[in-house]
C-alpha cells in the first residue's frame, strides 16, 4: 500500500536506496554502505565437524578393537610383549571354522589363568588336524578311526610354584564319538605326549615314575576331549623318590613349621584339576 507520493519500489531497485531510507530508524551495522556484514561459522559447522571427527574416532576404535595385553587400548601388545610372545606350531584352523581350535580365542597369550586359587600363563602350543600328531608313540594309536577332527595342545608354568602344565583338546563329531574316545585313552595313560614350554615334546616318563609326573586328567566336554598332566620343575622330567640308600637329587619343596606348603604330588594334583577345568569351561554347552 502506498501514499500519494511515493511510489511502489521495483524490482531492480538495489540495496542502497531501501538502506538510506532506514539510516535514521537504527539500521543494522553496515547497512548505510550497502555491505552484508560478514558472516561467522555458525554452531551448526562446528557440530559438523565434531561429528565427523568422532565418527572417525569411532570407527578406528571398531578396527583396533583391544586385545588382553594391550599396553594402550586397541593398539596392540607392546614390543616387548610380542618378542616374548609363546611359539605356536602347526597350522592355525581356518577362520571360517566356527569351532576352530584357535588358541587365541581360548588362551591369550598375555592372560594369565586362574581357577581354584591355582595361577598359570601360557606357553608353547601346538595345533593341527592329524591327532595322531599328540601321540607319544603313534605305534600305539588309541585315536584310530575315533574320528578325532583337529587337536590343541598348550602348556602352561604355574606362576606361584615350580609346576608345568600340558592340556591336549580334542575334538570329535559329536558327544558319542568323544565318549568313547575318552574311555580309550583313560585306558592308556600317558598315551597322549607332554610338551614344554617350548612347544617341544617332552620325552616319556618311566614307568617308576608314578604321581610325581602327575596323574593325567581325561574329560569327555561335550563333543571334545581334554587331557591334562603335570610335571613339577621344567617338565622333562619327574623328581625323583627316596629309595632309602641316599637323599634325592632334586630337593623337595620346603615346609612350613606349620606344615601349610603342599607336597609335591598335592601341587600337581592342583594344577591339573585347575587347567582341566579352565580349558573344559568353554565346550560345557558344545
Amino acid at each position: 500500500m502506498t501514499t500519494q507520493g511515493e511510489r511502489t519500489p521495483t524490482p531492480g531497485e538495489g540495496q542502497e536506496g531501501r538502506a538510506g531510507q532506514r539510516t535514521g530508524e537504527g539500521a543494522g551495522i553496515g547497512e548505510g554502505t550497502g555491505r552484508r556484514p560478514g558472516r561467522r561459522p555458525g554452531g551448526r559447522r562446528t557440530a559438523g565437524w565434531i561429528v565427523m571427527v568422532g565418527v572417525v574416532v569411532a570407527g578406528g576404535w571398531i578396527i583396533t578393537r583391544p586385545m588382553p595385553g594391550d599396553y594402550i587400548p586397541g593398539l596392540g601388545p607392546s614390543t616387548k610383549d610380542s618378542a616374548g610372545t609363546p611359539p605356536v606350531v602347526g597350522t592355525p584352523p581356518p577362520r571360517t571354522d566356527p569351532e576352530g581350535l584357535n588358541v587365541d580365542n581360548y588362551f591369550p597369550a598375555q592372560r594369565v589363568v586362574e581357577a581354584a586359587g591355582y595361577k598359570a600363563r601360557r606357553n608353547g602350543v601346538r595345533q593341527g588336524e592329524n591327532c595322531a600328531e599328540t601321540l607319544q608313540d603313534r605305534a600305539q594309536d588309541p585315536l584310530k578311526d575315533s574320528g578325532c577332527q583337529a587337536y590343541l595342545t598348550v602348556s602352561f608354568s604355574g606362576q606361584d610354584r615350580p609346576v608345568l602344565s600340558s592340556v591336549t583338546l580334542l575334538r570329535f563329531a559329536d558327544q558319542a564319538a568323544a565318549a568313547r574316545a575318552a574311555e580309550a585313552l583313560r585306558a592308556k595313560p600317558g598315551a597322549v605326549a607332554f610338551i614344554l614350554a617350548d612347544a617341544t615334546t617332552a620325552p616319556a616318563l618311566p614307568a617308576a615314575g608314578g604321581k610325581q609326573g602327575g596323574e593325567p586328567r581325561v574329560e569327555a566336554v561335550g563333543h571334545y576331549v581334554t587331557v591334562t598332566s603335570s610335571r613339577i620343575g621344567d617338565g622333562r622330567s619327574a623328581a625323583p623318590t627316596p629309595t632309602g640308600t641316599g637323599a634325592p637329587t632334586t630337593p623337595a619343596p620346603a615346609s612350613t613349621p606349620t606344615g601349610t606348603a603342599p607336597s609335591a604330588e598335592q601341587s600337581l594334583d592342583e594344577a591339573t584339576r585347575a587347567i582341566s577345568y579352565v580349558a573344559g569351561s568353554p565346550f560345557v554347552w558344545m
